[in-house]
């Protein structure tokens, strides 16, 4: 896709972008990220959306995983098929419900972005799309929860030794230039990295 709001690319040429409003059913990187419940049997929002679109493969390998571990913790993720959708993989992970912003609410959101791009490092994936986790009817505030995402990828992508490309796809205009940014704050910090941030033509 050509039509990114804003994108940071690195001297390795790993890159992120933002993309809104779009929608993660409709992504052609090799995995997308569903916001998911604990039960991981399906909801509203993104996740309802994921289940509905990828078919009832997506959630027979969940019921699978669900027999093994129990429930999925908050910040913890796991992989499964991507079903009928254009990804081949989701990775599951539950976001933190919002309650005043305590610290262990920002470490938890921070632990889902790091583990599900470790998950596809580990799985050889090259691109990976993320949704805004916990900012729906967990209640997270968007303006908190972009600069930890936003972060966290940067962090988490530096090292990878597969996944070079991560996208953000907000579901409505305000989320996505909140996230753009949290982007661009965070590219005037990242001199000894040499993130260029570019604002694209969407």
């Amino acid at each position: 896709m050509s039509d990114f709001a804003a994108r940071l690319t690195f001297d390795d040429g790993k890159r992120i972008e933002f993309h809104g409003p779009a929608d993660i059913t409709k992504e052609t990187t090799e995995a997308i990220v569903n916001a998911a419940n604990s039960s991981l049997l399906g909801g509203g929002g993104v996740d309802g959306a994921i289940h509905h679109a990828g078919g009832s493969s997506i959630l027979q390998e969940c019921k699978r995983i669900v027999a093994k571990i129990g429930t999925l913790h908050a910040g913890k993720a796991v992989i499964t098929t991507g079903g009928r959708l254009h990804a081949k993989y989701v990775i599951h992970t539950v976001g933190p419900v919002y309650r005043g912003g305590k610290q262990h609410e920002a470490e938890t959101l921070a632990s889902c972005y790091r583990a599900s791009v470790r998950i596809a490092d580990d799985h050889g994936i090259r691109s990976l799309a993320f949704p805004s986790i916990s900012t729906g009817a967990f209640g997270y505030p968007v303006h908190e929860a972009a600069e930890i995402a936003v972060r966290t990828v940067v962090e988490a992508l530096l090292p990878c030794a597969n996944t070079a490309h991560v996208r953000f796809v907000l579901f409505d205009i305000a989320t996505c230039r909140t996230y753009v940014q949290a982007a661009e704050k965070l590219s005037q910090q990242l001199l000894a990295n040499s993130a260029i941030f570019e604002r694209g033509p969407s």
